[in-house]
């Protein structure tokens, strides 16, 4: 009895501050995680979208020296349908991740994918663990939601990934972004040719628009890798990574695509390769990763996918308070 009357008595005290439109909350200390909601609330559709942000913490080892901003480069907006969709997810919204063994592997794309399972919700896909040994294609279940499907291939390059079956395969599953990770493997082409790199992008992404019109599309730079310095030498650091890095930037700048540009982002031409070597997440090869250099790579990925996806939540707000 005493118990009804305290909930009744709460109840009005919530009314009574509904209806004068008064609202208060504590105020957070310093080094408490915010609150994904807190914030200010204008009106009853800022509250619906401002319900979106999501809260994101930045994993970036504080070891790592010469590191920039962890966020895509898009500026001209080719994530925007894809925000948009993610903002409303009354659907299966597909993403598919291809590229060398980096993603073949499959730590770093499928951390990315839990990430994001756990933010929007798990119910679009069948729970299901991926590993090396299994696909890594995500089992939908026609419920809204992420759904992000995996496909690697071990040594590839834009040109070896881009056969008939790979695009085809693509194609079928109807995505609504496609992330392309390649790189490393050009790098490693002793006569590297940007010219080359260039005509494998085009005819790659060509194909994949033709058959996906809807899709928008996200290139990612490898992280940086060691070679033999000679057959039998010590390794050293791969220099013709920066200019694979750079073609890939000036192709997604003249193609207006976006970019998520890892090997800059932790370090690049001067620390990458350090950055990554003194955290121990190296494989003897030099290469290829830890299983925690790996983690740490998709950990990064999703943060910089989830403060794209929270600018364009703020840019909604800052509308409806206009």
């Amino acid at each position: 009895m005493r118990w009804n009357k305290l909930w009744g008595w709460i109840m009005w005290c919530v009314l009574c501050l509904w209806a004068t439109g008064v609202s208060a909350q504590d105020v957070l200390p310093v080094k408490s995680r915010p609150d994904r909601h807190s914030g200010h609330v204008s009106d009853s559709k800022a509250m619906q979208q401002l319900l979106k942000f999501i809260q994101v913490s930045n994993p970036m080892p504080a070891s790592f020296r010469e590191t920039t901003d962890n966020r895509i480069e898009d500026p001209t907006g080719e994530l925007l349908p894809f925000w948009q969709k993610l903002s409303v997810l009354d659907r299966p919204l597909r993403i598919v991740h291809i590229g060398d063994s980096h993603v073949r592997g499959h730590v770093f794309p499928y951390v990315v994918r839990r990430q994001l399972e756990d933010d929007f919700g798990r119910e679009a896909v069948l729970d299901m663990q991926v590993s090396y040994h299994t696909s890594g294609l995500a089992q939908e279940t026609g419920a809204p939601g992420i759904v992000y499907h995996i496909l690697g291939v071990n040594g590839a390059t834009y040109g070896s990934f881009a056969t008939s079956e790979n695009i085809q395969q693509i194609i079928d599953l109807n995505p609504d972004l496609v992330i392309l990770s390649f790189g490393t493997n050009e790098a490693h082409a002793r006569r590297y040719s940007s010219t080359e790199h260039v005509a494998h992008m085009d005819y790659l992404l060509g194909e994949l628009k033709k058959g996906c019109p809807n899709a928008v599309y996200l290139l990612t730079t490898p992280p940086g890798a060691y070679v033999r310095n000679g057959r039998r030498g010590a390794r050293v650091i791969n220099p013709r990574t920066k200019q694979v890095v750079k073609t890939e930037q000036d192709y997604a700048a003249s193609r207006k695509l976006a970019l998520w540009d890892m090997y800059h982002i932790v370090g690049g031409e001067r620390r990458a390769c350090l950055n990554w070597s003194a955290g121990n997440y190296y494989q003897r090869d030099k290469i290829h990763f830890t299983q925690d250099g790996y983690i740490l790579q998709g950990l990064l990925l999703h943060e910089a996918i989830i403060k794209s996806y929270n600018n364009y939540v703020e840019t909604q707000l800052d509308g409806t308070r206009n």
